[in-house]
Formats: C-alpha cells, structure tokens, sequence
C-alpha cells in the first residue's frame, strides 16, 4: 500500500495509529472477564480470515497490532480486520 492509502484507510479507524509497520489501538472494558472475552472474539475473527493481530492483555485492556507479515508491511488485509473488529467492539457484542 501507499503511504496514501495508508493514511486513507486509517482516517476510516477512530482511535487507530500507525506504529512503523503495524497498525494499533487500545480497547478498554469494565473487567477482565470482559476484555477476554473480546480477545476469545476477536480469536474467532482471526481464524476465519487467516490473519492475526499481536494481542496484549493489560488487566481491563486490549491492545490489539495488525501487519501482513508475508507482504513486510501494511495491506487491504490488515485494515479490514481492524474495521471488523471495530464494528465488534462498537456493538458491545464482545462479551
């Protein structure tokens, strides 16, 4: 992708910043059990598309990074997810 599209799509993502070759946000929850289950979710997204996020979990929060590593970089692939993954999150369906 280009620098363009880049900053295109990730004007598309509240909350979204770009960290050299990955794409990042922080989600917060109310507990724990909460912010696991958004990862056991967010699991299920990945699979489905065969493309995975580096996932931490800090107590009530989720910070999730997306790079296509195949590619060395950024791609389509990555800011699909993370826009999937934003609608999850939107609609308090993560728990």
């Amino acid at each position: 992708m280009s620098e363009d599209e880049i900053e295109q799509r990730l004007a598309e993502l509240p909350g979204w910043q770009r960290e050299d070759q990955f794409i990042r946000k922080r989600f917060g929850f109310a507990s724990f059990p909460e912010a696991v289950a958004f990862v056991n979710r967010v699991a299920e997204i990945a699979e489905r598309r065969n493309h995975h996020p580096l996932i931490s979990i800090d107590y009530k929060y989720v910070t999730l990074r997306f790079t296509t590593w195949h590619a060395g970089g950024l791609t389509s692939e990555d800011f699909d997810e993370a826009k999937e993954i934003e609608s999850l999150y939107a609609s308090k369906e993560a728990t």
